[in-house]
């Protein structure tokens, strides 16, 4: 089952940052990663993930920085995956799991794998958000921990960031615990204007 959710959790990921590449006038970046979505396999053995990540970022970051630069861009993006991260091991913690324990993150110098894995389909809305702030801005920390206030829709139903990220973990948790990847639900459709 794990590797079941993996592929679930995956193929996500990929999915939004195709919707993100396409917000972005990207369509041939975004062709390829509907592409790589559509070919993710159980524990995503032929790693589509990192094909996927490698045409997204160099698609979204400006000419010459990698996500390893020391740029402005890459400081948003980190604090931003922080506070998601923080949101997604807080519901985890508070289901009664622990968070060392990962799906396919499996780092023994990691406290945080499970986590690591569950957040990757929530990236996209960290992404968006850099994107949009000016280089230099001071208040990128704030803007970025505003992310969590953003609305979503989850299960058909409008909600904030927060409350979905609660919704999504308990989803994963649930599908682990039962054996039934159907039981994910992902939270959809994030307004960043907010």
């Amino acid at each position: 089952v794990k590797d079941k959710v993996w592929k679930a959790i995956v193929e996500k990921k990929i999915r939004s940052q195709s919707d993100l590449l396409i917000k972005r006038g990207l369509t041939e970046e975004a062709g390829m990663l509907e592409v790589y979505a559509s070919e993710v396999e159980d524990g995503d053995v032929t790693n589509r993930e990192g094909h996927a990540a490698k045409v997204y970022f160099n698609a979204i970051l400006p000419e010459g920085v990698t996500r390893r630069s020391p740029d402005f861009i890459n400081a948003c993006l980190n604090y931003g995956y922080a506070v998601l991260l923080s949101a997604v091991n807080r519901e985890i913690v508070s289901c009664g799991h622990i968070t060392q324990l990962g799906i396919w993150h499996d780092n023994e110098f990691n406290d945080f794998n499970l986590g690591s894995d569950l957040i990757e389909p929530l990236r996209v809305i960290a992404d968006e958000t850099a994107l949009s702030i000016n280089k230099g801005d001071e208040n990128f920390k704030l803007k970025m921990a505003n992310i969590l206030n953003y609305r979503i829709t989850f299960a058909d139903k409008n909600t904030t960031v927060d409350i979905a990220i609660k919704q999504y973990v308990k989803s994963v948790l649930a599908a682990l615990n039962e054996n039934d990847c159907s039981l994910i639900v992902f939270p959809e459709n994030v307004d960043v204007s907010v």
